[in-house]
């Protein structure tokens, strides 16, 4: 297997993405159902998918594409306003 720089940076790009998002809120910056948590988590897991794909690591590919589904999820019920009642935050 031979080492391919543009994924190599979608890989970094992914992880930055999801865990910038997750320390935002762990901090209390934003909430879990907040845009600003879903869209980096959702735009990690494609970044990250790509990456692990590439590089045949399917586990962790089968992890970023649930975690991509969860966050489209989350998106979407927020725009109907379901889960809290309050539907999604900016």
């Amino acid at each position: 297997m031979f080492a391919n720089p543009l994924v190599d940076v979608l890989g970094w790009l992914g992880a930055a993405c999801v865990l910038t998002a997750y320390g935002l809120v762990s901090a209390g910056r934003v909430h879990g159902t907040s845009r600003l948590y879903q869209v980096p988590n959702a735009i990690g897991s494609v970044l990250l998918t790509v990456n692990t794909y590439f590089y045949h690591a399917y586990p962790s590919s089968f992890v970023n594409v649930l975690w991509l589904g969860i966050a489209l999820y989350a998106l979407r019920a927020g725009k109907r306003g379901k889960g809290n009642g309050k539907g999604l935050a900016s």
